[in-house]
């Protein structure tokens, strides 16, 4: 049935689309204009969509901040920042660096020089001449 509809009109197919309101040559500024309209059209719809939601947490801040008023709650931050005051206040003696040798565990000679020093005092004057040399 097509065969024969496109041999009775001949080359005239592309022009009936045309006359029963199909395909219009379309103009380039007037699609370049058009996508710019949807372009701004969404570009506002986001803006009122952001401007919405802004205005819906302000709200739910105010209730939040009306509960912890009531309850006497903290704020996340503000607690998180008193607690970070604590520490570095604190900082002095919970978390100073390890020493890599403790007093007392230093080399053997040093252990060894104030033992003999500490000896030395207790011994009578020539005994002390003699370990001297």
């Amino acid at each position: 049935m097509n065969f024969l509809m496109k041999q009775a009109l001949g080359g005239a197919t592309k022009d009936m689309g045309k006359m029963l309101g199909g395909e219009e040559d379309k103009d380039p500024e007037a699609e370049k204009e058009k996508e710019e309209e949807r372009q701004e059209a969404l570009r506002q719809q986001e803006e009122e969509r952001k401007a919405k939601y802004a205005k819906m947490e302000a709200e739910r801040e105010t209730l939040r901040q009306g509960i912890r008023d009531k309850y006497g709650i903290k704020k996340r931050e503000e607690a998180e920042a008193e607690a970070q005051a604590a520490m570095e206040a604190t900082e002095g003696s919970l978390t100073r660096p390890k020493q890599a040798v403790p007093k007392g565990c230093g080399d053997a000679e040093e252990e060894e020089e104030s033992i003999m020093d500490s000896v030395m005092k207790y011994l009578p004057g020539p005994l002390q001449d003699m370990f001297k040399k």
